[in-house]
This record gives structure tokens, sequence and C-alpha cells, in this order.
């Protein structure tokens, strides 16, 4: 919007219900509702976009990131309805948005493909015996996906059939499109993109390459431009695929070339993303250009005027998505009410957020991609490492802290993270340090505890138990009339004095070092910005606050997240054992599957398919059999 506004442009927002009040709905000039959420989302909906369209008199829809960029049922319902698609043709779309036969196509001009299995023939068995013939371990990819959906790797035959289920349901889901393709997996390679843009009069640049290795689930969590492993000639190489793939399709518009890098430095084709990607605003900080006011000009018919030549790279970028989700428990997806979000002002930071949000449910758990530019890239490492650290989003667990250990981690400061960078250093990417989480359990006392004036003015020692994360604290806290406090945990002392108190800062000195705080209340917890990173905390000490868990004890399985109910495995008075499935959960775009927490007979289920569930709601029930 920001560059269709500059470039003299009318803009209308198309939201759903549960988006009335998103940051990109205020944005606009106009914006229309185009139904709920549930139960098909209204994003998705083409008659609901294209009668929107219609009501507001549009010349143009631009289709974002979003399925629908990559959709040639939707592109060629916008030429049909007189509308301009600013993207590339419905042919291109389908020759390209196909995995298998773009597979096909590439392997016909010459670009490196890496082995494996396109065909047709979706039988399970016919599968299976192709999965043998390329080796394993393999991926399983959606013919029709992106993000990451549909996709598995399988190391052994014995997981194939399995994987193969599960990885068909989400394409299904995601895409209305079960088809899968099979690929020998290349271990620890680097993922890398190359950005083309072209016009309808067949001039095609490519504007470098951006480093996507930094991947969990095949879900992208830090790209950067330039790659660290990519010198001039591999390039000028990767550029020339790149360039040569669009020309084979005539294609127009912004556009993706995806290819893994194995060890040796040879480049294999992945697939082509046939739209504007999260991560260009990496591309434009190198460049300068602004890849959607390119797009918006090549739509209108104006040729590209730019040359290979003319385009210059400056500096290095790096942008890292910050996710509504909670790392310590498996990444779990999370939605709910993001009470404080103050982004840095130092940075590039892309977001749907105002001050205070909802996050609801159904969507994608990203919410914001913070950039950072600078000439090195360990100048922009550390620019972005500083702004993140400045960045408060408070309310709804994120990854915020992950992603400063990611960016702090000496593999990927030294440019050598490849796609196995998270699977290998897990631990030490989740893990927070303990002195640190131990000074922000001290401020949390403090503040919980302190009167409504800015001091702590009575002197008595309180025994307090403070939640933080999966972890129950014994805390003891001495106030020190009109000075502050002491807090004691375990053999840490903590001397803390709150100066300034607002309704969501303090300044607070601890052990003589003075500090700013943000900080949200939610009822008997406390949610901290406070060292660089947000801190959960929920006081236990004078109520009991029933906290679910999915340990199974009471035979109950329980929601681990809000979400809806894809299927159900099994019906009442079944005979399960403990780790069966029994539900799958969809959130965010993804599947959770939902294991019966104990053996013995079903004795209850309280949903259904399609019901929306929350948080901990009790779905089922087991009763343990003689």
């Amino acid at each position: 919007m920001r560059s269709a506004k500059a470039m003299g442009y009318h803009t209308v927002a198309v939201h759903s219900t549960a988006d009335a009040a998103a940051r990109h709905v205020l944005a606009a000039d106009e914006s229309i509702c185009i139904g709920d959420p549930l139960p098909a989302d209204s994003y998705l909906r083409i008659d609901a976009i294209l009668e929107a369209a219609r009501r507001c008199g549009a010349d143009a829809i631009h289709p974002g990131y979003g399925f629908l960029a990559e959709n040639e049922d939707f592109a060629r319902a916008c030429n049909d309805a007189g509308l301009v698609f600013v993207g590339p043709s419905a042919q291109a779309i389908l020759a390209m948005g196909h995995k298998a036969g773009a597979k096909r196509l590439m392997m016909e001009a010459g670009v490196p493909c890496i082995p494996g299995y396109q065909g047709e023939n979706q039988d399970e068995q016919h599968l299976m015996s192709e999965a043998v013939r390329v080796g394993f371990p393999l991926m399983i990819k959606a013919t029709a996906g992106g993000g990451g959906r549909g996709m598995r790797l399988v190391g052994q035959a014995s997981e194939f059939l399995d994987l193969l289920r599960s990885a068909k349901s989400e394409a299904r889901g995601a895409f209305g499109n079960d088809e899968v393709l099979l690929e020998r997996a290349i271990r620890e390679p680097r993922h890398i993109e190359i950005q083309i843009m072209a016009d309808r009069y067949g001039d095609v640049v490519h504007l470098g390459e951006r480093d996507c290795s930094v991947q969990r689930r095949h879900q992208k969590v830090i790209e950067e431009a330039p790659s660290p492993a990519v010198g001039p000639e591999l390039r000028a190489r990767m550029g020339a695929a790149a360039v040569q793939a669009a020309k084979t399709i005539a294609y127009e518009g912004a556009g993706t070339l995806e290819f893994l890098l194995d060890r040796e430095g040879q480049f294999y084709f992945m697939e082509m993303n046939t739209r504007l990607q999260v991560e260009h605003p990496v591309t434009e900080a190198i460049t300068g250009l602004d890849l959607v006011a390119l797009q918006l000009r090549v739509a209108s018919g104006e040729p590209l005027g730019l040359t290979q030549e003319q385009v210059r790279f400056q500096g290095h970028a790096i942008e890292v998505r910050l996710c509504a989700e909670d790392v310590a428990a498996g990444f779990m997806p999370q939605s709910g009410h993001m009470g404080l979000w103050q982004p840095s002002c130092a940075l590039r930071v892309e977001h749907g957020l105002n001050r205070s949000s909802d996050i609801p449910p159904f969507y994608d758990s990203m919410v914001a991609k913070l950039i950072a530019h600078g000439e090195t890239r360990d100048e922009a490492r550390r620019r972005l490492l500083h702004g993140l650290a400045d960045t408060v989003a408070l309310g709804v667990v994120t990854n915020q802290a992950f992603l400063s250990r990611c960016l702090r981690h000496p593999v990927f400061a030294a440019g050598a993270a490849t796609t196995a960078f998270i699977g290998q250093h897990q631990d030490a990417l989740i893990a927070a340090p303990t002195d640190d989480a131990h000074e922000a359990l001290a401020l949390a006392a403090a503040l919980l505890h302190a009167e409504s004036g800015n001091a702590i003015r009575h002197s008595f020692s309180t025994p307090l138990r403070l939640k933080m994360g999966t972890d129950t604290t014994s805390v003891l806290l001495v106030n020190e009339a009109g000075h502050g406090c002491i807090v004691r945990i375990g053999d840490r002392e903590f001397a803390l004095q709150l100066l300034e108190v607002g309704e969501h800062d303090a300044r607070v000195v601890c052990n003589g070092v003075a500090r700013r705080a943000a900080f949200h209340r939610d009822g008997a917890a406390i949610a901290l910005h406070y060292l660089g990173q947000p801190w959960r905390i929920e006081d236990l000490t004078r109520e009991a606050i029933v906290r679910h868990s999915q340990s199974g004890g009471d035979g109950k399985l329980r929601a681990s997240m809000n979400g809806r109910v894809l299927s159900l495995a099994v019906a009442v008075g079944d005979a399960v054992t403990a780790g069966n499935p029994m539900v799958v959960l969809e959130a965010m775009k993804m599947e959770h599957v939902h294991a019966a927490p104990a053996t013995g007979r079903v004795s209850a289920l309280h949903v259904s398919v399609g019901d929306q569930v929350g948080a901990h709601r009790v779905i089922a029930e087991i009763e343990a059999t003689a």
C-alpha cells in the first residue's frame, strides 16, 4: 500500500471479520469485509474478492504473499472480470505452480534438478516403489504447495507411508490438492533463491540471491542477502539459470527461483514461487529497488526499464520472522491478545499489529518481519540484534528470544548455517540463560507486589511462588522501607529499586545497574520485556491456579492450542494405547496430532470435526481398563 500510494494509486483492503481492526485495514483508503474466517478462509474466496473489487470500482488486484498469489484460477478470474492481476499470467502460474510439472519443464530447459519422482501415478504402493528407487532419505513435497505445507522428510522406508498420508492430508487442507512428488534429500544444503523481475516484452533480470537456510519444518526463520556462500561466479551462473527459466515460460512480474546448494557448490532447482516473497525487503535493501513499485509498473504495461548491468548490490541485509509461537513448548502456535506492541524504530519492521491487537488462530503464525541493513554482514547482524532487543511484544508468546539466540550463535555469525542449523543446535537456541531468567523473576516479584506508588514502602519479608515456563520457583522478597527490596532466589540475591513505574514501563536499578523494562499485567501474570527479551511470569502464591498439562495422568486429552478439529481417529468405546493418534487440530495453517495420554477405552469425545476449541480444553477422555 505504501508503494501504491507513493505512485498515486488509491488503495482498498479486503479483510475477514477477524481482521476488521488490523493494521492493513486501517492503512487503506477504503476497506471491504469479505466474510468470516471459518468454515472457509475468506481470504481464499475468489468470488468474494472479485465482488469486493466490483463494489469499489478497482482496476487491479495485488494478491500479496498468500496462496491466491500462486493460483492460476484466480489470475484467470481477474482477467475475465476486466481486472489487472498484479503478477504473472495464469499460464505461467500453472506451468510453475505445479512442482512436478515445473521440474519436468526445468529439466527440459537444462536447469539442474534433484533426482526423484514427479509422475502422475499417486497410488500409495507405486509411490512406495518409487521411493525405494530414489533412495532414503528423501523428501515428500506437495506439488501444489508452498510455505513448507505438505512437506515431509523421510529417513527410512518404514516411515514412508505414514508420512505420505500426513503430507497428503496437510496438502489437501491447504491447497485442495494432495498430489505429491518425491526428491532425494540433500543433506545439510544451503537454501538459495534468486529474485527475478520480468516484463511482458521479454526482458528479464535477476536481482541477486537470498540465503534462506535457517529454517524449521521447512518454514523460513532468517533470510539474508547476499548469501555468505555465494560469490560472483556462482551468482552469475545461478542468476543465468533463473533468467532462462523465466524466459522459458514468458514470465511477467516478480518471481523467485529456489535452489538447493550442496557442499560441493552444485545447485539444484527446487521450485519457482510465482509471486512476491515475504523476504523481498532484504533484496530491496541491497539493490535500492522497490519491488512492489516494479510489479505495479510492469502490470500496467510499462517496460522493465532495467538492464542486468544496471543492477547494483550494496551492503548486506538480514530479516527475521517474528512468530506467535511458544518455542519451549515445541514451537506451538499461539493466539490471543497482544497487550503491548512497540516495534523498534531502528529497523524496517513490516507487521500487521496495532499497539494492542488480537492475534486470531486462523492464519499463519508470523506477525512481523524485522529487517536490518549494513555495509557488512556483521554490521547488519549487530543492528538486527539491537533492534530485536528493542522491540516489545508482550501478551502473546513469540519466538523473539529464539531469534536473538540464532543471530548470536557462532555458526550463524560465521555465515556457516545450513538447513540443518536449528536441528543441530536446538538445545542451545531454546535455552534461556539462567542468570537472566533469575533477574527477570526478581523484577517480576517486585512489580507484582509493589503498591500503587512508585516504591515498596513497608518492611516485611514475603515468600512467593513464581512460575516461568514449566518451572515454578520459590522466591523470598524482603522489603526495605523506602529503599526498594532484596529478592532471594536460591543462593542468588538481587537488590532492586523501582525508580519510576508507569502503565507499561519502568525504570529499575538491579544490583546497581539502571535499566528500563516494559511490562503488561494480565491478572496474576506479568509479561516483561527486560534484558533484551520477553518473559512471562505467573504468581502462584495467593491462589491455586490450575494449569492443564498433557501428561494424561487423569486420562483427559486436552487441546495444546487454540485450533479447529480437522479429524478424529477414534470413536467412543474404542480401545487405545498411550501414544495412539486421537485428534488432529489445525492451528495457524499447521496440523497438530494429539495422541492418547493413557491406555484404556475412549469414554467421551467432547468435539466434532470442524469445531473450534480453545487451548487446554478437554477434548477427549480415556477410562482405564483392567
